[in-house]
C-alpha cells in the first residue's frame, strides 16, 4: 500500500498516523500537489491529498474515507463497534477536520493573494469559527488511553497543524488543548515523528 501525502498536510498526517497504530504497512510517497503529480493523479482525479492505493491498486481519497477503510481492514482499530460511542468519535473526527478546514482557508487566503486583496473578514471568519471550535475541545477533551481511536489522531494531527503554522496564537485560555499532546504522545510515542 502507498499513502500519497504531505508532512505539512494534517489530513494526510493523520490517516499515516492511524495507520502506523493500526498496524497497516503503508509507504508514505511524499507529495507535492502544485505540481499534478502524474502518479497521483492517476489514482486520485482531484489530485488531493491523501490517498491511499491499497496492494490491489485501488484508490481510496479523502481522509475520513481512508480511516474507514483502515478501520474495517483491521477489525475496528479505529472506531468503537458501540454506535453512540462511535458517533462520539466520529463528530470529534468532524470536529478537529472542520477546524483544520478553517485554519488551511486562511494560510490559501495568505498564500495564493497578494496583500492587496486579501480579505481580511473572511480570515477573521474562519479564524472565529476556528477558535470557538477549539474552546469547545478544551472544554471536552476525550478520554485519552492506550485504546486509540480515531478521533484522537485527527485532534493530534490539527495540534500539529496549529503548532506550525499558528504557533503561539490559540493556546491562550486553553490549557487542557495545550497539554493533551503530551498525554497522547504516551499512547503513541511515534507522534515526534510527524512534526515537521
Amino acid at each position: 500500500m502507498k499513502i500519497f501525502y504531505s508532512p505539512t498536510s494534517p489530513y494526510s498526517n493523520k490517516v499515516r498516523m492511524a495507520a502506523r497504530h493500526a498496524g497497516i504497512a503503508a509507504e508514505g510517497v511524499l507529495t507535492d500537489t502544485n505540481g499534478n503529480p502524474p502518479e497521483l493523479i492517476a489514482q486520485n482525479p482531484l489530485g488531493k491529498i491523501p490517498t491511499l492505493t491499497t496492494s490491489d491498486g485501488k484508490a481510496i481519497y479523502d481522509s475520513r474515507a481512508i480511516m474507514h477503510f483502515i478501520d474495517r481492514e483491521t477489525k475496528g482499530k479505529l472506531y468503537p463497534r458501540n454506535a453512540e460511542k462511535r458517533t462520539e468519535v466520529e463528530m470529534l473526527e468532524a470536529l478537529c477536520d472542520g477546524i483544520c478546514d478553517c485554519l488551511l482557508a486562511i494560510v490559501y487566503e495568505k498564500r495564493f493573494h497578494p496583500p492587496e486583496k486579501i480579505h481580511q473578514p473572511w480570515i477573521d471568519r474562519q479564524w472565529e469559527k476556528a477558535g470557538r471550535g477549539l474552546d469547545h475541545l478544551n472544554a471536552n477533551m476525550p478520554k485519552t488511553g492506550a485504546k486509540l481511536h480515531a478521533g484522537h489522531f485527527a485532534l493530534a494531527a490539527l495540534l500539529r497543524y496549529l503548532e506550525l503554522r499558528f504557533a503561539g496564537e490559540w493556546q491562550k485560555g486553553r490549557p487542557k488543548l495545550k497539554n493533551w499532546s503530551k498525554k497522547f504522545e504516551k499512547f503513541f510515542p511515534d507522534y515526534a515523528q510527524f512534526k515537521v
